[in-house]
């Protein structure tokens, strides 16, 4: 998968749907490390449970970061 890096200024709408985008990575993510670090958290997992949900959140946010780099063939 090829990173095409286009010099041409983004549009508003690319734009915003990148900070979105990245504003929403970084919630996953802190949601996944709440979810496997902290012990107060109301929820009645087990603590290996409570890694492999968070662990997937994290790989979920991780997944939906890289498409938003992914280039989109019916784009302008």
């Amino acid at each position: 998968m090829p990173f095409n890096y286009n010099k041409e200024q983004k549009s508003p709408k690319r734009r915003f749907l990148l900070i979105l985008g990245t504003a929403a990575f970084i919630c996953f993510v802190v949601l996944g490390l709440m979810i496997m670090f902290w012990e107060r958290l109301p929820l009645q997992l087990q603590p290996y449970q409570r890694i492999l949900f968070g662990a997937f959140i994290i790989i979920y946010a991780v997944l939906r970061f890289s498409r938003l780099f992914r280039k989109d063939q019916y784009e302008d």
